[in-house]
Formats: structure tokens, C-alpha cells, sequence
């Protein structure tokens, strides 16, 4: 997962992507706030080379910490490690966006 040369995108390895959307569109299902729109764009990433806005990213992320909270006591212990490590994969591409990038002077 790194940043893309262009500020306030993230660029995604694709099977991060096709599980996000995965588990968005159970958000969406189970009528989270804000899931339609991550939802979207990660369905669309492909067509994108996995880039995407890094507010989106942000939001699916929260998305899915939400689905996580809601889903902890009804479904597979695999099924919500599965959602929040994917939650923690965009939260952490997201933090690595915010991080200004080293200067080779400096090495």
C-alpha cells in the first residue's frame, strides 16, 4: 500500500480492494452511514488501478470498524477478525498518506 504521486490518493493492492468491497456491501446491507459512497469507489477501483480518494479510504475504514462493533456478537470469530483487518489495512494506508515523504538528502 503506498501513496501515489498525486496528494490525497491511495493506492491499494487489489485483493485489499475486492475485500473491502466485500465487506462494505454488508454495511451497506445493514444500513451503516457513509457506506454507499466507500462502497462505490471500491467497486469501481479496478477500472482506477486500485486509487482511490484517501478520504474514501478513511471512511470505508470507519465503515467497517462500525459493521465490526455491530456484527461482534452474531457472527464467526474469523468473520470479524476478517472485517477489522481489513478496517486496520485502509486505517493504516490512510495514516502512511498523512506521513510527508523522506528526502534522499538526508541518507
Amino acid at each position: 500500500m503506498t501513496s501515489s504521486p498525486f496528494q490525497g490518493t491511495i493506492a491499494l493492492p487489489a485483493p485489499v480492494c475486492e475485500q473491502a468491497a466485500q465487506h462494505l456491501e454488508q454495511a451497506a446491507h445493514r444500513s451503516i452511514d457513509g457506506a454507499a459512497v466507500p462502497l462505490k469507489a471500491f467497486r469501481e477501483a479496478a477500472d482506477n488501478d486500485f486509487i482511490l480518494p484517501a478520504p474514501v479510504v478513511e471512511q470505508a475504514a470507519a465503515c467497517l470498524l462500525v459493521l465490526a462493533t455491530e456484527t461482534a456478537q452474531t457472527v464467526r470469530p474469523s468473520a470479524l477478525r476478517a472485517t477489522i483487518s481489513v478496517a486496520l489495512q485502509l486505517r493504516d494506508a490512510v495514516e502512511l498518506s498523512h506521513q510527508p515523504a523522506l528526502s534522499s538528502r538526508f541518507w
